[in-house]
């Protein structure tokens, strides 16, 4: 089966939402074909991340946690700032978070490329 490649534009469009299908059409859940343990999805290349729509109080509240190992290491990051340093993380983080936890999602996310 071939690879096609869907340009999304994402201006006005909320983060999850967009989130989702763009892990369908990643993981190929849109093909006859579809089976859970092949790699057949598709290219995804999404532009105007930065004009993307957050709903409710998630630009204030939401956070990111990360743990560097050590004790004491857990750190954080406010989504607001996140999306002003680098918003096209904010949308790899929401589509990595849907993609199944396997072997998989590492070539899956590969086939996801961001521009502004």
């Amino acid at each position: 089966m071939e690879s096609k490649t869907h340009t999304i534009d994402a201006t006005n469009k909320i983060l999850g939402r967009l989130a989702v299908e763009v892990s369908l059409l990643l993981r190929g859940k849109n093909k006859p074909t579809f089976a859970p343990h092949k790699n057949e999805g598709d290219f995804v290349v999404v532009k105007n991340i930065d004009k993307l729509k957050f709903t409710g109080k998630k630009l204030k509240q939401k956070i990111y946690y990360h743990h560097s190992g050590y004790l004491g290491g857990l750190k954080e990051i406010p989504l607001e700032k996140l999306y002003k340093e680098r918003p096209a993380e904010v949308l790899r983080k929401a589509v990595m978070g849907m993609l199944p936890k396997n072997r998989l999602r590492a070539k899956t996310i590969k086939r996801l490329k961001i521009e502004k």
